[in-house]
């Protein structure tokens, strides 16, 4: 009998301590809560972070050889002068989607396969934060690739560049349906990569073992957690970026049209708040797995562990300060080239940190050339050879001389695919016992490494001297005489190099995966909790959840005070569980119900592809339908469940303690299982179960979808005073803006958060009635508001195409209103699971994340309408 499905959740449980034997009835137990349906409906509907990871790095494997396909053509074409393969329009296609393929469909996702499959292992946990949005995010990720490769057959290539300058990309210059499909393409991406990003934050902040505290994180960990926080806040630029532009090109407004008021060094601005940080965003993964797999190798832990984590942190706060960096040649100030000229030479300094702490390892320790070390020796190579070429354009005189050359395509190329190719190829060798439970050949591995490291030098350092030549980049063909054949055909002859051993490596990997030496548990007697479990990884982790008590788990000496218990620890196994800590110290403060497998996010993720497509046909009717069975997927996706503790249950069975079939000890629970000395206090108070408390897993969620909305409204607003600032003409053009019937339009709005607020409270006391009619209360000033938005718009004497500020004016108030329509649904459902019953004192959860979102929606507009309403008379630019 499945105890989760046939027995209620406590409101409370002591988590029960113990062991579990190898072959246990406990384990068995786990397997059979844990593993997937077998077939097709297990195999969409998977949520196991193990084999979505997987998924992730296959898949950026395959769009890897996909770009290395096209970047080979294209080397074909430059190896010798005149050549005549490729038309140029061939050739910008090609190198648009190697760009897009190589930046957005691999360096990025693969990391992110390291980090699904590896964090849940490395944290001492059993899985993601949040399961379904792990399998939403790969999906979505799978179907934003298709829809770009999709242009092939469409005979409608991107053919702008991966960074798609406009006017270039304007609809007076590229007519077809090539940039909407690259523009509709990065939008659905950005929403995979900021579902990962969140769960990613969130998991960090409450799945983790018991004494897992900040100070004890693997460096993977940092890297990927400040990358995730980046791309909260920098994907939203981008994304808005391109919704501008499809705007511009299909709606007729005017964001970019210098005709009408717009700028396009806009399109710069925004495109590099995020593409800066972006080259952060996929180095700093990678330098985790190297600052955590190195070590091993070394025979000793990492040296400077405090300032390798503080160094990862600084340079992404630094990275955002550095995006003018790729605009030194646009004619800025002088003061902001020299601002911006300094902080592209100071994110230097955070990285050399972590540069001498590997050769410090290195140095002090007692090497073992395995092949994962060569590939991770290696990237120290390249890091610097990348890094000192960056440092080389930050230097503003020398940055206008190479501008636009083959140095920068060559610096690009180590950064973003040198000191991200090597830890990848070096951490799967690494982490291949866990994949696969077997080991990879290691003679062919090691043949395999000289011919990438050979290989990626001969192609790409050759590029170096081509830019100072002065050979420009995104050229289909050169004429003779120019200086730059023989470093073209070099290139050429080591990208094919490089590519043999990419091929080499992959076949390595599926031969051994096959056919290769079985692994135990920690061949490479390496340090981390991923490595006490079985190797392949069991689907349920650790049979018993661990105590943790220092940074190295695995290399504690017997005579250590500080001893971290693996084989004795919470055994949490009625139903899919997982134990929630605190944020910073890691104590164990709410025992979590795991959703099972469902089909639901790849319906969602396949519905929300379908919107995008009725938009590249410019169907109306297609896009409601599809935002409608994306409304109805999210709904159920959302629906309060009983077993994952998020209702309430009946008052006859509202008890404090699990039935006896659920918490009693379990057959192989030895009579007296102990930690051992210097673990861990083992928690003996009772745990909250399910979703209880105000900081649940959904509210830490919600925090994170607000920053992100945060960060999108703030870009809009930095476009709306951009263009303000950039404008000649009377703002706005049609006089002063009518501040009165806008100010009481807010003041109902805000009054709808009040009553959202006492619904809450309400429930708190347990009076449903009073709750109910709060939220209706609520939801009928809310419907007010959007009613008197769009008389406010009929009553307009322009629309959103008429000039500039029609524009911005439109669109910033139109995408508010779009948040009100989306809280009006949420209010809705809220109101209707309140009257059903569903809350609660202690179940809530669902109506305190819900009000929380409406409460931001509600305080955005305050933002909007100083903007829109307040900021021209403060401003005096109207005429």
């Amino acid at each position: 009998m499945d105890v989760a499905r046939d027995t209620p959740v406590p409101l409370s449980r002591v988590p029960d301590l113990g062991e579990a034997p190898p072959g246990s009835a406990h384990e068995r137990a786990l397997a059979g809560l844990w593993e997937s349906a077998p077939g097709w409906r297990g195999w969409l509907g998977t949520v196991d972070h193990k084999r979505i990871g997987l998924r992730y790095i296959v898949t950026a494997f395959v769009f890897l050889l996909l770009g290395g396909v096209e970047a080979l053509v294209m080397r074909i074409q430059l190896a010798r002068p005149n050549a005549t393969l490729l038309t140029p329009a061939q050739y910008d296609s090609l190198f648009t989607m190697h760009g897009v393929t190589m930046i957005f469909l691999y360096a990025l996702p693969v990391l992110s396969g390291f980090a699904n499959y590896l964090w849940p292992l490395m944290l001492g946990s059993r899985d993601m934060a949040f399961p379904r949005l792990n399998a939403f995010s790969y999906w979505a990720f799978l179907f934003a690739g298709l829809f770009l490769y999709a242009s092939f057959p469409l005979g409608a290539v991107p053919d702008g560049g991966w960074f798609n300058y406009v006017p270039l990309t304007s609809l007076d210059y590229s007519a077809g349906a090539n940039i909407d499909i690259y523009a509709l393409g990065m939008i659905l991406l950005g929403i995979s990569t900021t579902g990962g990003a969140a769960n990613f934050v969130v998991t960090l902040l409450r799945m983790r073992a018991h004494g897992m505290s900040i100070d004890r994180l693997p460096i993977i960990v940092w890297g990927t957690l400040t990358a995730s926080v980046a791309n909260l806040v920098a994907v939203p630029s981008v994304s808005l970026a391109f919704l501008l532009l499809w705007l511009d090109r299909n709606a007729g407004t005017h964001f970019f049209d210098v005709a009408h008021g717009g700028r396009p060094l806009l399109w710069q601005h925004l495109f590099w708040m995020f593409a800066h940080p972006w080259v952060y965003v996929v180095v700093l993964p990678a330098m985790g797995i190297v600052s955590d797999a190195l070590p091993t190798f070394c025979r000793r832990p990492l040296v400077a562990y405090e300032a390798v984590a503080v160094s990862t942190v600084a340079t992404m706060l630094i990275g955002f300060e550095v995006w003018v960096h790729h605009m030194f040649a646009t004619g800025i100030a002088p003061l902001a080239l020299a601002f911006f000229g300094a902080a592209s030479m100071l994110i230097s300094i955070p990285s050399a940190v972590a540069v001498f702490a590997w050769i410090a390892t290195i140095w002090t320790g007692r090497p073992v050339f395995r092949t994962p070390f060569l590939y991770f020796a290696g990237f120290v190579l390249m890091f610097v050879i990348g890094g000192v070429s960056g440092v080389m354009t930050a230097a503003v005189p020398l940055d206008w001389q190479l501008t636009d050359t083959y140095f920068v395509v060559a610096h690009l190329h180590y950064v973003l695919l040198g000191i991200n190719v090597f830890p990848v190829l070096g951490g799967i060798a690494y982490w291949f016992p866990k994949f696969t439970g077997r080991m990879m050949n290691e003679r062919f591995g090691h043949v395999t490494f000289w011919v990438v490291l050979v290989g990626f030098n001969l192609g790409f350092f050759p590029m170096h001297i081509s830019g100072l030549l002065g050979m420009p980049r995104r050229i289909y063909t050169y004429p003779a005489g120019m200086g730059w054949d023989t470093s073209n055909l070099l290139t050429t002859i080591g990208s094919f190099v490089f590519g043999l051993g990419i091929v080499m490596f992959i076949v390595n990997a599926l031969v051994s995966a096959r056919h290769g030496a079985r692994a135990g548990e920690n061949p490479w007697g390496a340090a981390g909790l991923e490595w006490s479990v079985a190797s392949p990884t069991p689907v349920y982790n650790f049979a018993v959840l661990p105590l943790v008590a220092s940074r190295h788990p695995l290399w504690e000496t017997r005579d250590d005070a500080r001893r971290t218990s693996v084989h004795v620890g919470y055994r949490l196994a009625d139903g899919r569980e997982a134990l929630a800590v605190t944020p910073l110290a890691a104590m164990p403060n709410a025992i979590l119900k795991m959703p099972d497998d469902t089909c639901v996010p790849f319906v969602l993720a396949l519905l929300a592809t379908g919107v995008f497509a009725a938009m590249l046909v410019r169907s109306p009717a297609l896009v409601c339908v599809a935002v409608a069975g994306c409304a109805i997927a999210t709904s159920a996706w959302l629906w309060p469940r009983r077993t994952l503790g998020q209702r309430r249950r009946l008052p006859a069975r509202d008890l404090t303690q699990a039935p006896a079939a659920a918490a009693g000890p379990h057959p192989d629970a030895p009579s007296s299982a102990t930690v051992p000395r210097g673990a861990p206090t083992a928690c003996v108070e009772p745990l909250p179960v399910g979703s209880c408390g105000e900081r649940a897993g959904g509210w830490w969620g919600v925090v994170t979808l607000v920053v992100t909305e945060a960060g999108l409204f703030g870009y809009l607003l930095f476009c709306y005073f951009y263009l303000q600032s950039q404008s000649a003409a009377p703002w706005p053009p049609e006089g002063m803006p009518k501040i009165g019937f806008a100010a009481g339009n807010t003041v109902v709005l805000l009054s709808s958060s009040v009553f959202v607020w006492l619904a809450e409270r309400a429930v708190r006391a347990g009076r449903r009635r009073r709750a109910v009619a709060a939220l209706v209360v609520a939801l009928v000033l809310g419907t007010v508001f959007a009613l008197v938005q769009l008389h406010e718009w009929r009553d307009h004497p322009y629309g959103p195409t008429a000039h500039l500020y029609g524009s911005l004016y439109f669109t910033i108030t139109g995408f508010h209103l779009a948040h009100v329509v989306a809280g009006l649904a949420i209010l809705a459902l809220l109101a209707g699971w309140t009257a059903a019953g569903f809350f609660g004192r202690e179940r809530r959860v669902a109506l305190t994340v819900g009000g929380l979102y409406w409460h931001f929606v509600d305080i955005v507009w305050l933002f909007i309408f100083t903007a829109l309403y307040v900021s021209p008379y403060w401003l005096g630019s109207a005429g």
